[in-house]
């Protein structure tokens, strides 16, 4: 048996930038930063004009091979919103991905308690494919948990299936992750 593998925590989230909606003409604002106790994610989301802010992991280079687990697992402290995880992988498909403004992400929503600590586990099988928050349905795209090579976390007005946000809401928001574990 596989024992849980530390991804990141900590210090270990120093890198970590913020990518907001102001990359698409929005004037959401965020930061993040890394202390010991891990990311801290603070942000003011504005709707009008984009409706997304985020934090996301350097490259990993090499990329991460999570190919002996079955999901990645965070514990975090939330404000009751529904955020998204989105996983880029090194391209698998000749290249082709590589073509697609904006980068093919598989993504995943998840829930966070309004006050108090919370474990989300998300399955590989649960992430869908997504270009810029749009599904995206090609027969050869496969997600590959041996090539993961950016992890990034936002809180949009669109959810992973292309529709409106059912946890979005704009304002102030902070999310903490203390930790980032694959998990078997």
């Amino acid at each position: 048996m596989v024992a849980p593998l530390l991804v990141v925590s900590g210090d270990g989230f120093s890198g970590w930038l913020a990518l907001n909606d102001t990359i698409m003409g929005g004037s959401s604002s965020g930061a993040c930063r890394s202390g010991s106790s891990g990311l801290v994610f603070e942000a003011e989301v504005i709707e009008a004009g984009g409706g997304f802010v985020s934090c996301r992991s350097p490259l990993f280079s090499p990329p991460l091979d999570l190919s002996a687990y079955r999901a990645l697992q965070f514990d975090l402290r939330g404000d009751g919103r529904r955020y998204k995880l989105a996983v880029a992988c090194a391209d698998g498909v000749a290249g082709l991905t590589e073509l697609i403004p904006g980068g093919l992400r598989w993504v995943s929503e998840f829930a966070t308690n309004p006050d108090g600590p919370t474990t989300v586990e998300i399955p590989f099988e649960q992430l869908k494919a997504s270009v810029r928050a749009q599904p995206m349905s090609l027969p050869l795209l496969r997600f590959d948990p041996s090539r993961i090579t950016r992890l990034q976390i936002l809180h949009s007005k669109f959810g992973d299936d292309g529709r409106a946000n059912p946890g979005f809401r704009a304002g102030a928001l902070r999310l903490e992750v203390e930790a980032i574990r694959a998990v078997p």
